[in-house]
């Protein structure tokens, strides 16, 4: 799930096993390819390319099996035909769920999702229901602890985060976050690469402009449910709500 809290959700998928790991190298794997088919196989010519191979290599995916990915959707354009779908509605107690899918196979898709929602007690809605409720912004997460490592503090990194063209730069309890207009993520992201700064996480996301508080058992477990099972879908890509979480 994404959102302001991500360095936390980040980490505990980092640390999760061999099957969740199994699920972001699937996700990536789905990306490089739709990567490819819209821009080309070039990472030079291609920023999507590299910002896919960047959150790759951010999730430990090894380099072979990044260029294998990238080779083989060059091979076979014409059978990739993933598609992009956003699902927006509410879980319980009103909080706003969007969620971004990647897939072949829209009705797979959607039933999943309509499943997710639906054991969680929540209900889909329109596109454009809730997704006014969020903004779209480049997003990198930093590790604290790395960047003390790096003898970097927040008042160097931000001076390095606006000289590479970023919006805001917070400091979170336990990382940092870089934040973009969605046009410069790419180039912000690179002129960090070039600075030597280790990502955890780099991408366009969306972030609520205000949080809700759950603090009821029961909503906060159908809450979970539904995050869960979206999870589980090899099609999910992304999960954003505005849940407050403790």
């Amino acid at each position: 799930m994404s959102g302001h809290s991500k360095f936390s959700n980040i980490r505990a998928k980092k640390e999760k096993n061999d099957a969740a790991k199994g699920k972001i190298f699937t996700i990536i794997g789905h990306e490089l390819a739709l990567a490819v088919k819209q821009g080309g196989a070039d990472p030079n010519s291609n920023s999507k390319l590299r910002d896919v191979i960047a959150k790759a290599k951010a999730n430990n995916m090894p380099n072979d099996t990044i260029q294998n990915g990238i080779k083989k959707a060059a091979g076979a354009l014409d059978s990739v035909n993933y598609e992009e779908l956003q699902y927006e509605g509410y879980g319980v107690n009103g909080v706003a769920i969007i969620v971004k899918v990647l897939t072949d196979n829209k009705n797979r898709s959607a039933a999943d999702v309509r499943s997710a929602f639906t054991k969680g007690k929540g209900s889909l809605g329109a596109q454009g229901s809730v997704s006014f409720l969020f903004e779209e912004k480049g997003q990198i997460i930093l590790d604290k602890e790395v960047m003390d490592d790096l003898d970097k503090d927040f008042d160097s990194l931000m001076d390095i985060a606006i000289m590479a063209g970023a919006e805001d730069l917070i400091d979170r309890d336990d990382s940092y976050e870089i934040l973009t207009v969605p046009a410069d993520f790419s180039s912000v992201r690179e002129n960090l690469e070039k600075e030597n700064i280790p990502m955890v996480q780099a991408e366009v996301v969306l972030i609520p402009g205000n949080t809700v508080s759950v603090t009821d058992e029961e909503a906060v477990k159908n809450l979970r449910k539904t995050l869960d099972l979206l999870d589980e879908s090899d099609d999910v890509q992304n999960v954003y709500t505005n849940w407050e979480e403790e």
